[in-house]
C-alpha cells in the first residue's frame, strides 16, 4: 500500500462538474492499493497517516502535531496509479489490486480510519470515478508512505536507533569494528 499525504489548507473532489467532497485545514491522502495488501497493511497505514506529525504546535514548533492532535480533517482519494510500474515510458498497473477487490478494500480502509479517529472529519472521493482533486498544499508539505512488504523487517527507524550511533563511533575511532570500545 502506498500513500501520498499532503498537508493542505483546503482540498476538494469534483466528479462531473459537481463537488462531492471538501475539507478545510488538514491532510489529503492519495491511496494506492496493491494486490499483496492485507488488513495488516490497512492497520499500518491508518496508524501512520493519523499520527504523522506535519503540523506545528501552539508555540510554533514545526513537525510536532498530527492531524488527530489538531483535530483537523482528512480527505482520502483512491488512486490506483500510485501502483504504477514503468515499462519504458508506458505506465503498467499490474501491481494494483483489481477494481472488484479494491473497492471493498478501500472501504475497509475508510472504515478503519473512521474508527480510529472522528468519523465526521473523514471525507473521501468517489471510488472508480474520474475525479478532479483540488489541493491547496500548505508549505508545500508532501510525504510518501509505503507499508512494509509482507515478511519484510520493520522500516521503523526507532527500532534501528543504535545502528547509526555504532557507525558514528566506529568512524570516530572510539569503537572497534567488532563492537568493543577502545580505551
Amino acid at each position: 500500500m502506498k500513500a501520498v499525504v499532503q498537508r493542505v489548507t483546503r482540498a476538494s473532489v469534483t466528479v462531473g462538474g459537481e463537488q462531492i467532497s471538501a475539507i478545510g485545514r488538514g491532510i489529503c491522502v492519495l491511496l494506492g492499493i496493491s494486490m499483496e495488501d492485507s488488513q495488516k497493511e490497512v492497520e499500518h497505514m491508518v496508524r501512520k497517516i493519523l499520527n504523522l506529525r506535519v503540523f506545528e504546535d501552539e508555540s510554533g514548533k514545526h513537525w510536532s502535531k498530527s492531524v488527530m492532535d489538531k483535530e483537523y480533517e482528512v480527505l482520502c482519494v483512491s488512486q490506483f496509479t500510485l501502483q504504477c510500474v514503468l515499462k519504458g515510458n508506458k505506465p503498467d498497473f499490474h501491481l494494483a489490486m483489481p477494481t472488484e477487490q479494491a473497492e471493498s478494500f478501500y472501504n475497509s480502509f475508510l472504515e478503519q480510519l473512521r474508527k480510529s479517529y472522528r468519523p465526521e472529519l473523514i471525507r473521501d472521493g468517489k471510488f472508480g470515478a474520474y475525479m478532479q482533486v483540488h489541493i491547496q498544499n500548505d508549505g508545500p508539505v508532501t510525504i510518501e508512505l509505503e507499508s512494509p512488504a509482507p515478511g519484510a523487517a520493520s522500516s521503523d527507524p526507532k527500532q534501528h536507533r543504535s545502528l547509526p550511533r555504532m557507525l558514528r563511533r566506529m568512524q570516530s575511532g572510539t569503537m572497534s569494528s567488532r563492537g568493543g570500545c577502545r580505551i
